[in-house]
């Protein structure tokens, strides 16, 4: 028979022992895990049963912690398999929750589809980790001191992921690619100007620390691919990593637009959190075509205003995947050996979103296929930048 607190001691007992928790989170069976976790319990003085820990170890598929609100279980940084996986309400607070990634690298397209693989791990239904935000201001663990070696800025749909992907594929490379916890703290920090300076730098600089963490003692370079609408952050990011240097991706705004409009990224359909970064008036009386181009047209006039911030370099998508070796990572200080260049140059024939499939070219079907709509917004809205986007790459 259970003791009456067995489940509670059994949590606080993994928790407290790092070497045990990365040791469960390899066991991705339920019923194998379970076994194991209850015999740990008891080779430590805790009597608990398998089945017991099946049912106190409930999952929540559609998120609905989110919207409820956390209790706080730690006030320190967790082991270094653990990352954050979002921002949460928490009593009189925001909290970050963590999820234990057990020994998979980040090689998913989006950080999001490792954390999506991550969560489906039993011990991320057994044990709920978060801390308080204020966290991230805590002195880092040994891991997680090393700031990026670049940021990627994009336009959306111009060859960013596949970027990611091939500095994702070199050995020793930590690639975060458009992190839903780094956005939240993005979009917190950016809707409070009027706080002071240090303090949102504080909270970046933290939360990109917490997602690099040298897992595996192997980290060679770390580089973060943001979202498409953080150019409007790139202030923020420069004062946070004042020697960490920048690209901005871009490619033919119609060819965009017509990605745009096969399938709506969430930063383009009106009605979101986003709707008071961007600042158009009006947003539901304008067509899809017109408020896609406008808000492409703020991503991308951003990036133009802020390219005398320093350590930026500007590269269009006719460029790749050439100018990943060629310029890309000269201008991050990465050296890469024989080794990596071939991972590198092997990435750049697979599709970076359906890595299954050999890359195709689809430049010239997205402008054939541009509808006049989608012609005419881009002509109106973003053919100008389009212009000193070029001008900018080309100054190298």
């Amino acid at each position: 028979m259970s003791d009456p607190d067995a489940l509670a001691r059994l949590r606080a007992m993994i928790l407290a022992d790092e070497a045990l928790a990365d040791r469960l989170a390899l066991i991705e069976d339920r019923d194998a895990f379970s076994a194991a976790a209850a015999e740990a319990g008891r080779s430590g003085g805790i009597t608990i049963t398998a089945e017991a820990i099946l049912a106190g170890s409930k999952r929540d598929p559609l998120g609905i912690e989110r919207f409820t609100g956390q209790q706080v279980t730690t006030l320190d940084w967790p082991g270094r398999n653990w990352l954050p996986a979002a921002l949460l309400p928490a009593p009189g607070q925001l909290a970050i929750d963590w999820v234990h990634f057990g020994d998979a690298p980040l090689l998913e397209s989006f950080f999001e589809d490792s954390l999506r693989r991550a969560k489906r791990r039993p011990i991320n239904a057994l044990l709920k980790v978060c801390t308080p935000l204020g966290t991230l201001g805590n002195r880092p663990p040994p891991d997680a001191t090393a700031a990026p070696d670049g940021l990627i800025f994009h336009m959306s749909r111009c060859g960013s992921t596949l970027v990611s992907q091939m500095l994702a594929a070199m050995p020793g490379s930590i690639m975060v690619s458009e992190a839903p916890p780094l956005d939240a703290i993005v979009q917190l920090v950016h809707s409070h100007p009027e706080a002071p300076l240090d303090q949102r730098v504080t909270l970046l600089r933290g939360m990109a620390a917490a997602l690099g963490r040298d897992r595996f003692g192997n980290r060679r370079h770390y580089v973060i691919k943001t979202d498409s609408w953080h150019s409007l952050a790139l202030p923020l990011f420069r004062a946070a990593f004042p020697n960490t240097p920048w690209v901005f991706l871009f490619r033919d705004p119609t060819e965009v637009m017509v990605s745009q409009i096969r399938m709506r990224g969430s930063q383009t359909v009106p009605g979101t959190e986003l709707d008071a970064v961007f600042a158009i008036p009006d947003p539901h009386s304008l067509s899809t075509e017109d408020y896609i181009a406008r808000v492409l047209n703020r991503v991308t006039q951003a990036a133009v205003d802020h390219a005398e911030i320093g350590g930026g370099l500007f590269v269009d998508y006719a460029d790749l995947p050439y100018a990943v070796e060629r310029r890309i990572l000269p201008h991050f200080g990465i050296e890469a050996d024989p080794e990596g260049l071939a991972a590198l140059r092997a990435a750049a024939t697979w599709d970076a979103k359906a890595p299954s499939f050999a890359f195709e070219p689809d430049a010239e079907n997205k402008r054939r296929s541009a509808s006049d709509a989608v012609r005419a917004a881009s002509e109106t809205y973003l053919s100008g930048l389009h212009n000193d986007l070029k001008t900018l790459a080309a100054r190298g």
